[in-house]
């Protein structure tokens, strides 16, 4: 069976036959099935995308007709299961045009990020050639206005960089018409523009690429009133300083040329420092992020590479960004440099702190008398990493202020750094924002932990222990070294541990490793207002609410209310999650982070919570 989303809404069968499915609504809860991925799709959520604020009263019913409809013209060997509180679809061996495009994707960024990039350009081609116009063009506006965007964001990434594939190997004349095109489309997308910019200044076309930067500055701060970011100002330095040749995007040699098809980074330099933490044990998950952050690291265009990994605490920032670094470290032969930002209470660490344990690490350790100034430590710092090709990750970062005087001296080093908080100091286009797992992945942690033999032997308790650990990874690893400490332990008599909320976050801890610690230290960098709102919100029901909600409860102003919530969105312990009818904003959290919010309502019992 064939299913396609990019484009109208199809089902097809082996032979090419395709299945006549009628109406907008049918096609909706088919395509809200697949993009779930073998996952549950509520009742909630399929009203939503079918009927938007307004379901009718049958809507329950008119769901089950639409799975009945979907069932019969399907056939046996696709399942539609009923699993509460909705439905799942089971597939096994169908082809998905959308997972297929995301596989060549992958494959596309991960040969550009290598310098293959004739590859690059091929796969990259193939993934775009399955889009058949817009993504479900026959679905209901609602499913139409909530899944789109990102599947049109993955269109326009993949564009983006097949585009810079074939400016790498030199088909700048070909592409300049299409990016013409594009920026005039999409006037606000400044890989683009930087794009055109580098392809009329090849074709010996520079005041052309001059007007190109100018009029997107101009639209930038007309419409949106920013100043060019990073990648369209380096740019244009380039074009004034006649440095977009293409020696410095050379293919990598061939195996045909008798030479490795993948390009060989730089050996180390002898003596160069190295400070990255020892691998976190086998990586799960988290592929697409992973590949996103090597392009990144890897990418030569000129551009400072300043990296943010962001998401609440224990989703797996760190262990994301050491990986990430561990993977391209030879790409920065004069060091590979890891530094904490935080105490192990949580504390923050002050910058000439740090900035001694750099220098230190560096082989330039400062004379005593400079250790408390911090300007002399930042000018020895500039100095001495001025030129050089560093990799620098700076681990839980509270703010910019922190940051600032840590960034090296020279466009030639990287810094990748995780935060709870995002920063001014990263563009949002090199932010990496981690979300809790999906159950998939959060099954596929676990079994790498506890052993996958042993959940298959249980697959309801390996169910609930998922559910209980709310896709947090943290929660995930401790749960998995606790069954792999006992392995005579069903994996149900753990979850049963786990079943009562109020005992939940007290399991969750192995070793000197604890949840609830961890979800703690941020607690306390919280003001009187915030802990206030979380506290007082701690027997919310799970579902999303607005400001005006949480104004009831709280018995404040709605502006109060929504000023505490957005602080605890900006420090990761709630999220947004869409809007009301009225366009106002949703907020929900983590269910771990209930469960702290709750035991933090007992002050007695909880007396460490707050400074």
């Amino acid at each position: 069976m064939d299913f396609r989303l990019l484009g109208p809404i199809e089902a097809k069968r082996g032979g090419g036959a395709t299945i006549p499915l009628s109406g907008s609504k049918v096609h909706t809860v088919l395509a809200a099935l697949l993009l779930s991925e073998g996952r549950v799709v509520s009742d909630a959520r399929l009203s939503a995308l079918l009927w938007g604020w307004d379901p009718p009263a049958t809507a329950s019913a008119q769901i089950y007709t639409y799975m009945s409809r979907l069932r019969k013209h399907l056939g046996e060997e696709i399942e539609i299961v009923r699993r509460q509180p909705g439905y799942v679809l089971r597939a096994p061996g169908a082809w998905i045009d959308l997972h297929e495009f995301t596989r060549l994707d992958r494959l596309g960024r991960e040969a550009l990020a290598e310098r293959r990039f004739e590859e690059a350009g091929s796969l990259l081609r193939d993934a775009l050639d399955l889009w058949r116009g817009t993504a479900l063009a026959n679905a209901t506006e609602q499913m139409i206005e909530a899944e789109l965007p990102p599947l049109e964001e993955a269109r326009m990434l993949a564009l983006e960089s097949r585009i810079e594939a074939d400016l790498a190997v030199g088909r700048h004349e070909q592409v300049t018409a299409e990016l013409t095109g594009l920026v005039a489309e999409h006037p606000v997308r400044e890989r683009l523009r930087a794009q055109l910019m580098t392809a009329l200044y090849r074709c010996g076309r520079q005041a052309d690429a001059l007007h190109t930067y100018y009029e997107g500055r101009a639209v930038l701060a007309d419409q949106l009133g920013v100043d060019p970011g990073e990648a369209l100002g380096s740019t244009y330095q380039a074009v004034l300083g006649g440095g977009l040749g293409l020696a410095s995007a050379a293919p990598a040699p061939s195996a045909a040329d008798g030479a490795p098809a993948v390009a060989a980074p730089a050996a180390g330099r002898a003596g160069a420092p190295s400070t990255l933490p020892a691998p976190y044990g086998e990586f799960t998950g988290r592929r697409t992020e992973l590949a996103a952050l090597r392009e990144r690291l890897t990418r030569e265009d000129g551009r400072p590479r300043r990296l943010l990994v962001t998401g609440m605490a224990g989703v797996g920032k760190t262990a994301l960004a050491v990986r990430a670094a561990q993977d391209c470290a030879a790409r920065y032969p004069d060091g590979q440099l890891y530094v904490e930002l935080c105490h192990p209470d949580g504390a923050p660490k002050e910058p000439a702190e740090v900035l001694v344990r750099l220098l230190r690490a560096l082989g330039e350790p400062p004379p005593a008398a400079a250790a408390q100034d911090l300007e002399e430590l930042v000018r020895l710092y500039r100095t001495r990493t001025s030129g050089a090709r560093l990799l620098l990750v700076l681990d839980g970062a509270v703010g910019d202020r922190q940051v600032a005087p840590l960034l090296p001296g020279g466009p030639e080093s990287a810094v990748l750094i995780t935060s709870q908080a995002r920063l001014a100091r990263v563009a949002g286009a090199d932010t990496t924002a981690l979300t809790p797992l999906g159950d998939d992945e959060a099954l596929e942690l676990l079994a790498s932990l506890a052993g996958r033999d042993r959940l298959e032997a249980d697959p309801d308790g390996a169910d609930d222990l998922v559910a209980y650990c709310a896709g947090l990874p943290l929660a995930l690893s401790v749960t998995g070294a606790r069954l792999a400490a006992r392995p005579h332990w069903p994996v149900s008599r753990m979850a049963a541990r786990l079943a009562d909320p109020d005992a939940r976050l007290g399991e969750l801890a192995y070793g000197d490793v604890s949840v609830r610690e961890a979800l703690v230290h941020c607690v306390r960098r919280l003001g009187g207002p915030e802990l206030a709102a979380l506290t007082g919100l701690a027997d919310w029901d799970g579902e999303p609410f607005s400001a005006q909600y949480a104004a009831l409860v709280l018995g404040s102003a709605e502006e109060e209310a929504e000023s505490a919530l957005d602080a605890l969105v900006d420090c990761a312990l709630m999220e947004l999650s869409g809007l009301d009818a009225q366009g106002r904003p949703l907020y929900r959290c983590n269910d771990l982070v209930r469960l702290l919010a709750a035991s933090l309502t007992t002050r007695d019992a909880f007396p460490s919570a707050v400074r």
